[in-house]
């Protein structure tokens, strides 16, 4: 299992694995205790999408992989293992205002993907909006992840604790409306940017999700 997750990814999700790994393990010998646990968490973090997704048989694209692997990178290992959270001030906010998007295209994806891939089986307005209300709920979870991180095991992911909090769930509510627009974009035809490229991508390495998607514009087009 674990020399098919690594070895079937691309380059940059490998070496990036590999070196938390490694460094982990390396932190770990020379007795840093708190640094191999950030690394160790990093790439547990990093790696779960893939499992989750070879689990439950879905094929992730390359750019989705990426992306998380460099969130959670640049999120839990430079933001605590090297201090950047306080060393840049606009980090935390780059971070959220980046993963939010993502967490708005995710809920369109799953949105979508419980009508089967059926873009008129309800309004595109409603499809956006429940996409938008997934991804506040996953930024919301994230939030709850730096709580806790923070309150077992000492970090300080929250840094100034509640305006960092609300000012998170405030970027993050824009970037999932922005996901989930282009979602609606996307549903009505309109959208021909990176963002519905991304969209068409993962349906394609996904048809059995979304089964009457293509059906369906097969049909329209006769």
């Amino acid at each position: 299992m674990v020399k098919a997750l690594f070895f079937g990814q691309s380059p940059i999700v490998a070496i990036l694995w590999g070196l938390l790994l490694l460094t982990s393990l390396t932190a770990l010998f020379l007795g840093f205790w708190e640094l191999s646990f950030v690394s160790f968490s990093t790439f547990a973090l990093a790696v779960a999408p893939a499992f989750l997704a070879s689990r439950l048989h879905i094929s992730l694209p390359v750019p989705f992989l990426v992306a998380t692997t460099l969130f959670i990178f640049a999120s839990v290992f430079m933001g605590e293992a090297f201090d950047f959270y306080e060393r840049v001030w606009w980090w935390d906010v780059a971070l959220h205002a980046a993963s939010s998007v993502g967490f708005g295209l995710i809920g369109f994806l799953f949105v979508f993907m419980l009508f089967e891939g059926d873009r008129y089986a309800a309004p595109p307005f409603a499809m956006a909006f429940i996409a938008f209300c997934v991804g506040m709920t996953v930024g919301a979870l994230w939030e709850v992840f730096e709580y806790l991180m923070d309150t077992w095991f000492g970090l300080n992911m929250q840094k100034s604790g509640l305006d960092d909090t609300m000012q998170d769930i405030m970027i993050n509510g824009a970037g999932a409306a922005l996901g989930s627009f282009a979602g609606y974009l996307y549903l009505r035809g309109r959208g021909d940017g990176v963002f519905s490229r991304l969209i068409d991508q993962f349906i394609d390495r996904n048809k059995q999700l979304y089964r009457k998607s293509k059906a369906r514009l097969r049909k329209d087009t006769r």
